[in-house]
């Protein structure tokens, strides 16, 4: 009998302390957990994530204990600035946030060690429900750093409604835009027809330049370093340079959309995700407003016999937390999230891809459950280029976000000098064509040249 109560008080005891622990770690309504969260999806008013992250925090956030709290939503550069400040402890730096969407070049910001790796909660089994592509990306030699919760590509978007008018009058065709040296000729036609408007901007040149140079057999990185001296990188250099300085492409700062709305451009290259910020209306300089209709193409091609584009979107970092609470909370957050129904109510909101084979599979199977005829066209040039098309993830290596953000802010720079060079000369009096040969090799040699600084 002796050994019997003793036994029992063993257990009685063990039982205490394991419920003590239980009670320190387990998630639950009685003990609650909040993730703060910065993510990139939408505006604080129109965030297709938000009104996702709010059903979770109704539903399962509700019965396990788990709120997510989203405390910014804004740009992925601006994104890239908090953290690297908050990480470094600068004076005044936000605290880091829990949960955070980023592009893989943010590990390098704030370092590996602070970030949770996603397999350590995700199961095999649940990993290989993802695209197998999307997933490469996260990896961080052996750990899963980044987790995809939604993919874009890149696509040529188009007034129609103003295009037509242009075309009409012109005789430049929607056809006609499947390639860049077609897009380049009605961007200098249009420039021509309007009296000095711009025809379209490119929102990513870095991205133009890397897809451009595959189609001509040859890469834009080799060890960490930009290969502007490549005969490939002259080769679809030329056109865009003549094109820009000749007029018709914006090279202004900022996104095209707000542009789009007061008609300073009718076309833009950029991500499928653009078309959350797309007008549906245009207003004038007479404050007389006019509805649109927009259109989704192809990212148009360098050449005949090569297509490809970008694949991108960063995908969500979890900081690891002392408190395995809040490691758990962000597991479960994470995979309710990319599951099929909830990862295609947020992507098809947004422009975005879904990043597991079933979702992906479901989207394309019927292109009709998308309400919106703007997002049911992104889908269809997707549809199109997922056909006939290579796609093709940006290069990750020391310094790459450097790397990338100068090429931008030099090629803008190099090419709107040289515009306003041409415009003044041949306004003065000299060949517009010797004049423009000129101005297109002295960019070359001037971008090549800031590129090695």
């Amino acid at each position: 009998m002796k050994r019997i109560a003793i036994l029992l008080c063993f257990v009685i005891l063990m039982t205490c302390f394991s419920g003590c622990g239980q009670n320190g770690s387990t998630l639950s309504p009685e003990n609650p957990v909040t993730l703060t969260m910065w993510h990139v999806y939408g505006s604080q008013t129109k965030s297709p994530l938000n009104d996702v992250i709010n059903e979770f925090n109704q539903t399962v956030g509700k019965e396990k204990g788990i709120t997510i709290n989203v405390e910014s939503v804004t740009s992925s550069s601006a994104i890239d600035k908090a953290l690297s400040a908050s990480a470094n402890g600068e004076p005044g730096a936000d605290t880091m946030p829990d949960l955070f969407t980023a592009y893989p070049r943010v590990v390098e910001l704030i370092g590996k060690d602070r970030l949770l790796s996603w397999d350590d909660y995700f199961s095999e089994k649940e990993l290989s429900y993802f695209h197998k592509d999307f997933l490469s990306e996260g990896y961080f030699e052996e750990s899963l750093l980044m987790l995809p919760v939604a993919k874009s590509a890149e696509a040529f978007y188009l007034n129609k409604t103003l295009f037509d008018r242009f075309s009409t009058a012109t005789g430049v065709t929607v056809d006609g835009l499947n390639t860049f040296d077609g897009v380049f000729e009605a961007a200098r036609t249009y420039y021509d027809w309007s009296n000095g408007q711009n025809f379209m901007q490119i929102n990513d040149y870095y991205n133009y330049t890397y897809v451009g140079m595959k189609a001509n057999g040859s890469e834009l990185i080799r060890n960490g370093r930009l290969r502007l001296d490549d005969d490939a990188f002259r080769t679809i250099w030329v056109p865009l340079a003549e094109t820009a300085i000749y007029g018709g492409i914006c090279l202004e700062d900022g996104y095209a959309a707000a542009r789009w709305k007061t008609v300073e451009i009718i076309a833009n290259t950029g991500s499928t995700a653009d078309v959350l910020y797309q007008p549906d209306e245009v207003i004038y300089s007479d404050n007389t407003t006019e509805a649109i209709e927009s259109i989704a193409l192809p990212y148009p091609t360098f050449t005949e016999n090569t297509a490809g584009v970008i694949y991108r979107g960063g995908g969500l970092f979890a900081v690891k937390s002392s408190d395995n609470r809040k490691n758990q909370a962000a597991y479960i957050f994470a995979k309710w999230l990319t599951e099929k129904e909830h990862n295609l109510d947020f992507v098809t909101n947004a422009g975005y891809l879904p990043v597991t084979t079933e979702a992906f599979s479901s989207l394309f199977k019927d292109l009709d459950t998308i309400e919106k005829e703007s997002y049911r066209s992104v889908y269809r040039a997707v549809d199109t280029m997922l056909e006939d098309y290579s796609f093709f993830a940006l290069p990750l290596y020391d310094g790459a976000s450097g790397v990338q953000l100068n090429f931008e802010k030099n090629v803008k720079s190099v090419l709107s000098s040289a515009h306003n060079q041409y415009v003044k000369r041949v306004t003065n009096g000299e060949d517009p064509d010797k004049v423009l040969n000129e101005l297109v090799e002295a960019s070359l040699t001037e971008l090549k040249a800031l590129s090695t600084e």
